[in-house]
């Protein structure tokens, strides 16, 4: 049986340009039946969602999923609600540590769904950038588009 590529992917477009990437991992998400389905048709958003510590487990915060139109109001999910990520004991010991360095964080950049069917959620250890440094990126994406159009 061939596998299905999935085609749902909640991309983080502000992160790029904010914050420089110095190691990304793919996570498992811990989610609820509604929220699969909710995630499965497209309704999230990445934006402004950052990821955290809390007895030494990561969870990121700041994630909306939308409510599944057709649930019922007691079956229903909160959209807002801070959500589990599943990393090895080895990952998560790594990414405390880095974070405890002063300038670090862990972000969300991108949803998706594997093809197994499980939820990833594509995080990176990120360190945010300066004015000049975004005015950088601007210009070597003008060039880059530059050169491709000739």
């Amino acid at each position: 049986m061939a596998k299905l590529q999935s085609k749902v992917q909640i991309n983080n477009k502000r992160a790029s340009y904010d914050y420089e990437f110095l190691e990304t991992y793919d996570a498992g998400i811990v989610l609820v039946g509604t929220e699969i389905k909710s995630l499965r048709a497209g309704k999230a958003s990445l934006q402004d969602s950052y990821c955290y510590f809390h007895e030494g487990e990561l969870y990121v915060k700041g994630m909306n999923i939308a409510t599944y139109f057709w649930a019922s109001a007691w079956s229903s999910h909160e959209p807002g609600r801070d959500r589990k990520l599943l990393l090895t004991k080895k990952e998560l010991r790594h990414l405390s540590q880095a974070v405890k360095t002063k300038g670090l964080t862990i972000i969300a950049v991108r949803m998706y769904i594997s093809e197994k069917g499980y939820a990833k959620l594509r995080i990176a250890l990120a360190k945010g950038k300066k004015e000049y440094d975004k005015r950088a990126t601007i210009k070597e994406k003008d060039i880059r588009r530059e050169m491709e159009r000739e």
